[in-house]
């Protein structure tokens, strides 16, 4: 792509000529234009995947980016009866949504990870997700949900079979009906309750076994998430066992549908295009998986891999947001000159350009990990993991905000991209667990599993000596493991400096090992500054942003 997007063509008004106006971006490959991205890919072992990354490159710069549009200006609509009278509980969504769920699907977002029994393929499913949250967030939450209930549904051998089949296909069916009539299947989440939040061990919903391997749940859920779903993992209390973990379909064994009531659908801030919902259940068939009473060890899995799509979407929101910032920037003249090449909107636009890199390569090296090839991998990831989806998700609302301002008023206009990537940008944060849930799973994992921090800090050592401001911020993350008096008040501070730490061992040890250099000299040397365009990339500002897109 060239340095400076071409100016465009002018349109004469009655007033006026249009002119020092960008082109809308559309139909360029999101994939071979993010050299960020495309190096990650090979350096965390998924460069096979490199040719189906650049054909849905090519779809999420062009036909995804048109649908999300429309998939968001018509959000789905709750039917709770049918013209008869009866209760049905449908989502009624307008096609562009089900075109963009048919593409996630159709290139196995939902499924690469359990498909391909290969070293890299959680990798190559994660840069698929990211390319695919940059431009229709909303029907990522579902395509998340299935992707990572597979591990628990392997906890329940009684019932994998007549669901995997169906979960791990990559056809595309939102009809509802019996699972056994569909040729696709996907499954939604429901823990959150009114009076617990994140504690879910305050749930009241109920569990009473029926004598025939199955279970009446009644209750509710403040946060359901894809009503729409053919099935749900949920929390329930089990007389005299605790908290369970159960499937819950949206239809009995009889064929009849289940008694899960949709209450209301979310009137969200952002993730329009999908819907949230209250739900009752009352005396709902469910199934009990995994051993009873431990139904949060059983879930665990799928928290863990939701929380991973949760840094790789905010990496997205961000990277999305950057696009449109230096698009915008290279083809608008200010005062004689592109307004990419003015000396202030270059050290914001490479600031932002940096902190992006920062945030997919971290995401990355989490999908590595999530791979568990050994137990340093395994140990890493059980650490690692809220400390990336804590600072990458927390991360998003300023970035996209800063490459908001650099649109001016046009980033502001609901007719471009922007807005909605600012609605957008809060919710990773909150999903799976607010920061400070994050923070004290860190310290959980520090407290019960020493072996994770080992891992951690090897990962760090194994950039030792490549840069001096890395060190010094490496002695002082060490000494805040040590502490305990300070914790767990600090432990937001603690976050940030280890995944920071982590961001720039990765970028230095990486081919661009310059790009690691300026992150260490602007995040790491000193206190910095919470505003972009503060920290001086130097002579490599234009590089940055021209290896950015």
């Amino acid at each position: 792509m060239d340095h400076h997007t071409p100016l465009r063509p002018r349109h004469r008004l009655v007033t006026h000529e249009v002119s020092n106006q960008p082109t809308e971006l559309f139909d360029f490959n999101a994939f071979a234009t993010d050299a960020p991205l495309v190096e990650a890919l090979a350096r965390e072992g998924g460069d096979w995947g490199a040719g189906r990354c650049d054909a849905y490159g090519r779809i999420a710069g062009g036909e995804l980016l048109r649908l999300g549009f429309a998939a968001n200006e018509h959000p789905p609509r709750l039917v709770s009866f049918d013209r008869f009278g009866g209760r049905i509980d449908e989502v009624d969504f307008h096609p562009a949504y089900h075109r963009c769920m048919a593409l996630a699907r159709e290139h196995e977002l939902h499924s690469l990870t359990w498909t391909q029994e290969r070293p890299g393929a959680q990798v190559v499913r994660s840069a698929l997700c990211y390319l695919h949250n940059q431009y229709e967030a909303g029907t990522a939450c579902p395509t998340t949900m299935t992707h990572a209930a597979v591990p628990v549904l392997r906890h329940a051998p009684a019932l994998a079979p007549a669901w995997l089949p169906g979960v791990l296909s990559s056809e595309y069916d939102p009809d509802c009906r019996p699972p056994g009539e569909k040729r696709g299947l996907s499954i939604g989440m429901g823990m959150t309750e009114k009076q617990g939040g994140s504690d879910v061990r305050a749930n009241t919903t109920r569990a009473v076994a029926t004598g025939d391997d199955r279970h009446h749940l009644t209750g509710h859920k403040w946060f359901f998430s894809a009503p729409m779903s053919d099935a749900f993992i949920v929390l329930a209390q089990e007389d005299d066992e605790g908290l369970s973990c159960f499937l819950l379909p949206r239809w009995r064994s009889d064929g009849q549908r289940n008694a899960i009531n949709v209450m209301q659908l979310k009137d969200k801030l952002g993730d329009r295009a999908n819907a949230s919902s209250e739900v009752e259940f009352v005396d709902a068939e469910a199934h009990r998986i995994g051993v009873p009473g431990r139904g949060v060890a059983t879930i665990i899995e799928m928290v863990g891999q939701t929380r991973l799509d949760c840094m790789l979407g905010s990496a997205g929101l961000m990277r999305a947001a950057l696009v449109q910032a230096i698009h915008h920037s290279r083809a608008r003249h200010v005062f004689g000159a592109a307004l990419v090449d003015q000396p202030l909107q270059q050290r914001v636009l490479a600031d932002l350009a940096l902190e992006s890199e920062a945030a997919i390569a971290l995401a990355m090296r989490m999908a590595r990990a999530f791979e568990g090839g050994d137990e340093h991998e395994q140990q890493l990831a059980r650490l690692a993991t809220p400390i990336g989806k804590y600072w990458i998700c927390r991360s998003a609302p300023a970035f996209v905000n800063e490459a908001q301002e650099c649109l001016g008023g046009a980033g502001y206009v609901e007719t471009g991209l922007m807005p909605r990537l600012f609605r957008q940008s809060p919710l990773n944060s909150i999903w799976e667990g607010a920061g400070n849930v994050q923070c004290l799973d860190m310290l959980r994992a520090l407290a019960r599993s020493p072996a994770s921090r080992d891992a951690l800090l090897a990962e760090l050592d194994a950039a030792r000596g490549l840069n001096r401001h890395f060190d010094t911020h490496c002695d002082r993350l060490a000494r805040s493991f040590d502490d305990a008096a300070a914790l767990p008040a600090a432990a937001r501070a603690m976050a940030e400096d280890a995944a920071k730490a982590l961001q720039a061992a990765i970028l230095l040890r990486a081919d661009a090992d310059w790009v690691g250099a300026l992150f260490c000299d602007t995040r790491l040397a000193g206190p910095g500054s919470r505003a972009y365009g503060v920290a001086d990339c130097g002579d490599r500002a234009a590089d940055l942003i021209a290896r950015a897109f």
